[in-house]
C-alpha cells in the first residue's frame, strides 16, 4: 500500500483559475490535481476586460497574451423583432478588452511550470480533516491518499470541495449554447467589436480576434434533450432555424463555415445565487474555493474568467504574507505548529472578505442580465431589473474598472 503524500498547497482543478493560483505564488511550493488527461485547453473564446487584464499583468503573462488578440472596440446589440423591424444600438468600449482562445490563455499560464507540479488523471473521490494539520485528507479515485496543509478547490461547478464546505451545488439554465471559431484565410471584413444579436429565441455572439479568426457563441432554444452529441448536426439544427428566422447571411455563413473541431456544446449555464455569494461559508479551517467553484454567475456579464483571476491574485496575496519569509521557509512549507495553521486559517478569511462584496455584485449583476435575457420577466420585474442595472452601472461597465491589486 503506497504511503500517503503530504503536501503544502494543493489545488484541485487545472483550469484558468487553478493555474492562475499555482502561478501566483512564486516560490512557494504548489501541487495542482487535474483529474483530466492532459492539459485542458478545450473551449471556446473568453472576452477578457480590464479587470482581467490587470490580474494577467501580476501573473506575468498579460504582454504574450496581448500580442494573441485585438482590442475589440465597441459594442453592438441587434434586436431584429417579429415584425421585421430592427432595433440597434452600438456604443464605444471604455475599458480594455479582448477575446482570447481559451486554449492561448491556458497554455500561457501552464507554460514554464515545473515538472511534477501539475499531476494529470487525478480525482477527488473523498475528502477528510486531517486531525493532525487542521487541513484536508484527500482520498483519490484511484485508493492513494494525499495530506494537504491547504486544500484550494478550483475544479469549476462539479467542485468536491465546495460540496466539502458545505455549499449547496451550482444552480443550472437548461439552455444549450453552441460555440467555436471560423477563420478566414482572406480576412473578414467585420469592424473590431462585440456584436450581441437576438433573433426570436435565438441568442447570438461574435467576438472579433485578429483579422482573420472569430470566436462565436449561439443560444439556442432548442431543449438540450432534444439535442444530439454530433456537434456538426447541431450546428445544421441550428442553422435551419437561424435561416427560417432570416438571420443575416453573414451570422448564418459563419456558423456553417465553423472550423468543426473548434464547436463545443454546453448544454446548461451554471450560476450561484446572489445570496450564496452574500452569506455561503467559503471555509473550513485551511480549505477554501476560487473561481468558479466560489462564484459561478453564467456568461450574461463576461466575467467569468476575470473574476477567477482576480481570485487567484488576491488569495495569492494573502497567503504570501503568511507563508512568506525566507526562501527556505518558502521551499519546506513545514505548518506544523497550531499558531501557523492559525494564521493560514486567518489568511484565508482575509481572502474571502476581500472577495464576498466583489463577487456578490458580479453575481447579482449577471443573475439580473440572466433574467432578463432568459427568461422573459414581466413588466413590473424588468423595470425592476433595469433601475438596478443602472445603480450597478451595468452600460457604463463599472465591473471592469475593478483593480484586485498587486501580488
Amino acid at each position: 500500500m503506497a504511503a500517503t503524500e503530504a503536501h503544502g498547497i494543493v489545488i484541485a482543478g487545472g483550469g484558468i483559475c487553478g493555474l492562475a493560483t499555482a502561478l501566483a505564488l512564486p516560490g512557494i511550493p504548489s501541487l495542482v490535481l487535474e483529474k483530466s488527461r492532459t492539459l485542458r485547453a478545450e473551449g471556446g473564446g473568453i472576452g477578457v476586460q480590464a479587470n482581467g487584464w490587470r490580474a494577467l499583468e501580476q501573473l506575468g503573462v498579460a504582454q504574450d497574451l496581448r500580442e494573441t488578440a485585438q482590442l475589440i472596440t465597441s459594442y453592438r446589440d441587434v434586436w431584429l423583432q417579429e415584425d421585421k423591424s430592427t432595433q440597434e444600438d452600438e456604443y464605444p468600449v471604455r475599458t480594455e478588452l479582448r477575446c482570447l482562445n481559451r486554449k492561448d490563455l491556458i497554455e500561457a499560464l501552464a507554460k514554464d511550470k515545473p515538472a511534477g507540479t501539475i499531476r494529470y488523471g487525478c480525482q477527488i473521490a473523498a475528502i477528510h480533516e486531517d486531525p493532525g494539520s487542521h487541513g484536508a485528507l484527500l482520498t483519490m479515485a484511484d485508493g492513494t491518499t494525499i495530506k494537504a496543509k491547504v486544500l484550494i478547490g478550483c475544479e469549476g461547478t462539479y467542485s468536491v470541495v465546495a460540496e466539502y464546505l458545505g455549499l449547496a451545488p451550482a444552480r443550472t439554465i437548461p439552455r444549450p449554447v453552441l460555440r467555436g471559431f471560423t477563420t478566414y484565410p482572406h480576412g473578414h471584413h467585420f469592424k473590431n467589436e462585440f456584436l450581441r444579436l437576438r433573433v426570436g429565441e435565438f441568442f447570438i455572439g461574435r467576438l472579433t480576434i485578429t483579422d482573420t479568426l472569430v470566436h462565436f457563441f449561439v443560444t439556442m432554444p432548442t431543449p438540450a434533450t432534444e439535442l444530439t452529441r454530433d456537434l456538426k448536426k447541431v450546428r445544421d439544427l441550428a442553422l435551419e432555424d437561424m435561416v427560417r428566422l432570416r438571420c443575416p447571411a453573414e451570422i448564418v455563413d459563419m456558423v456553417r463555415d465553423a472550423d468543426p473541431e473548434t464547436l463545443n456544446l454546453v448544454t446548461r449555464l451554471w450560476y450561484r445565487p446572489p445570496w450564496e455569494a452574500a452569506f455561503a461559508g467559503f471555509k473550513k479551517g485551511t480549505v477554501t474555493v476560487a473561481g468558479d467553484a466560489m462564484h459561478a454567475m453564467g456568461p450574461f456579464i463576461g466575467q467569468g474568467g476575470s473574476a477567477g483571476l482576480e481570485d487567484a491574485v488576491v488569495l495569492a496575496r494573502a497567503l504570501a504574507r503568511v507563508v512568506g519569509g525566507d526562501g527556505e521557509a518558502r521551499q519546506e512549507m513545514e505548518m506544523e505548529m497550531e499558531m501557523e495553521t492559525k494564521m493560514v486559517g486567518e489568511a484565508i478569511g482575509e481572502y474571502i472578505r476581500e472577495r464576498r462584496l466583489r463577487v456578490l455584485l458580479l453575481s447579482l449583476e449577471s443573475f439580473i442580465v440572466g433574467v432578463l435575457l432568459v427568461r422573459s420577466p414581466a413588466p413590473v420585474v424588468k423595470l425592476a431589473c433595469v433601475a438596478l442595472l443602472i445603480l450597478l452601472g451595468t452600460r457604463s461597465l463599472r465591473h471592469a474598472n475593478y483593480d484586485c491589486g498587486r501580488l
